[in-house]
C-alpha cells in the first residue's frame, strides 16, 4: 500500500495520495478480468522512426472501468444517468471534506448512526474502515466493511455531495441487490470505492478530489484521489 504525502509549501498545504496503485494482472474485483498493461510501441521499436538518441514509449492499456480506485457516477447504476462527461468538475474537485473512523475491527455494517450529529452538508463524507490493510489479498474481497441501506438514505437526506469508503464495496455484497448505489446514485451523490491512506488524513482542514477522465457513455473510471491538506 502507497503512502504518499506532498508537501507544497507555496501555499502551507500538502498532498495526500489516497488512490492504489494500478499494475499489469491487478485485481480489484474477483470476476473482473485484471488490466493487461504493455507496450503499444516499445523505446527499442521506436527508434526506427526517429534519430538516433531519440526514442519514446507508447503504452497500451486495456481493463474494465472498475478498476483500483474508482468514481461511481448515476450512469453505473441508471440507464439515463450523467455519465462521467455530464459530471461538472465542481462535483469531485476541492470539496471540503470530513472523515469518519469506524474501524472494521470494531464492526463490519456502517448504519446511520455512525453519521448523526455530525456536520455533514455539501461535503464529501470518507469512510475510514482501514480495509486497505488487505488490498491485494484474498481477504480483501469478502466480509467487507459496508454501508447500509438506511445509512445511505441518511446521507442523502443530508445533503452530501459525495462518499468515499476503503473498502471493497460501499454496499454489501452477500446478496445481488445495492440498496446504497442506488440510493446515493440516485440522488446523483458520486461514489469513490477502494480508497487508501485514510489513516493518514486529520480529523479536518482538508478537501478531497477524485478526478476521472471525461468520458462519453462511461459511468465509473479509475481516478487520482486524494486530499490537500491545509497547514494551520
Amino acid at each position: 500500500m502507497d503512502k504518499k504525502v506532498t508537501p507544497l509549501n507555496h501555499d502551507k498545504s500538502s498532498l495526500i495520495d489516497l488512490s492504489h496503485t494500478i499494475e499489469h494482472g491487478l485485481v480489484t474485483y474477483k470476476g473482473l478480468p485484471a488490466p493487461i498493461i504493455c507496450d503499444y510501441l516499445s523505446r527499442e521499436n521506436s527508434r526506427n522512426f526517429y534519430a538516433e538518441g531519440t526514442e519514446f514509449q507508447i503504452g497500451k492499456i486495456e481493463m474494465v472501468a472498475n478498476t483500483g480506485t474508482y468514481i461511481d457516477c448515476p450512469f453505473h447504476r441508471f440507464e439515463n444517468g450523467k455519465d462521467l462527461s455530464e459530471i461538472g468538475l465542481e462535483a469531485f474537485t476541492d470539496l471540503d471534506a470530513v472523515i469518519i473512523r469506524i474501524p472494521f475491527t470494531e464492526t463490519l455494517e456502517i448504519t446511520e448512526e455512525h453519521f448523526k450529529n455530525l456536520e455533514i452538508k455539501n461535503k464529501a463524507v470518507l469512510v475510514h474502515t482501514g480495509w486497505d490493510l488487505n488490498w491485494n489479498t484474498e481477504r480483501y474481497y469478502e466480509n467487507h466493511p459496508y454501508l447500509t441501506e438506511r445509512a445511505a438514505q441518511y446521507l442523502r437526506d443530508s445533503g452530501v455531495k459525495l462518499v468515499g469508503i476503503d473498502s471493497h464495496n460501499i454496499d454489501s455484497t452477500l446478496g445481488k441487490t445495492r440498496p446504497v448505489h442506488t440510493t446515493l446514485l440516485g440522488a446523483e451523490i458520486l461514489i469513490v470505492e477502494h480508497l487508501c491512506n485514510l489513516d493518514s488524513l486529520p480529523e479536518d482542514g482538508f478537501t478531497f478530489s477524485a478526478i476521472p477522465p471525461k468520458f462519453k457513455g462511461v459511468g465509473t473510471f479509475p481516478v487520482r484521489a486524494m486530499a490537500k491538506v491545509i497547514k494551520k
